[in-house]
């Protein structure tokens, strides 16, 4: 469980397809990120899982400590074909704008420098998601490369690991 100020982060598991399901079929949140039908959504968090226990690391739910509502996902992601990790964040669109995505995925990337021994982390935009693009900037990030995710283009942004700072 990761915590920051106003957030809870936990790792996804099958036990969230309703809500990943409900988060998914905003058609402006799905518009970059894709819909999940129930079972779509049982086999990716149960890859999601995998990735947990094989890796130690995957996505994570993001709650409200004010509530415990689920408002979206965030975490660090590793794709077999670029043999990257890659940290990601979407929400629900009515909490877009007030820092959630910038605060969660702050969080999973220090917790992936502190954690992981990855040299750099990325994160993947589609074309004309320039909220998430700005999350990025925000984070440091910076445009390496143009590539392919599932047959569409991306480009792929990365941050280095800082200089002197080291995986535990």
């Amino acid at each position: 469980m990761i915590e920051t100020e106003r957030l809870l982060l936990r790792p996804l598991d099958t036990s969230d397809v309703d809500v990943f399901v409900e988060l998914h079929a905003d058609p402006k949140v799905n518009r970059f990120v894709g819909a999940f039908s129930p079972q779509q959504a049982l086999e990716r968090l149960t890859v999601v899982e995998r990735q947990w226990a094989e890796r130690g690391h995957g996505l994570c739910a993001i709650e409200l400590k004010s509530s415990g509502e689920y408002i979206g996902r965030s975490g660090l992601q590793y794709w077999e074909q670029f043999d990257e990790v890659e940290l990601g964040w979407t929400l629900r669109a009515e909490h877009w704008g007030h820092g959630y995505a910038t605060e969660a995925a702050q969080a999973c990337l220090d917790w992936g420098f502190a954690t992981l021994e990855a040299d750099y982390f990325t994160a993947l935009m589609r074309p004309g998601n320039e909220p998430s693009v700005r999350v990025a900037e925000r984070l440091g990030f910076s445009p390496r490369r143009q590539d392919k995710l599932n047959g569409s283009p991306v480009t792929v942004y990365a941050l280095d690991r800082p200089v002197g700072l080291s995986s535990v």
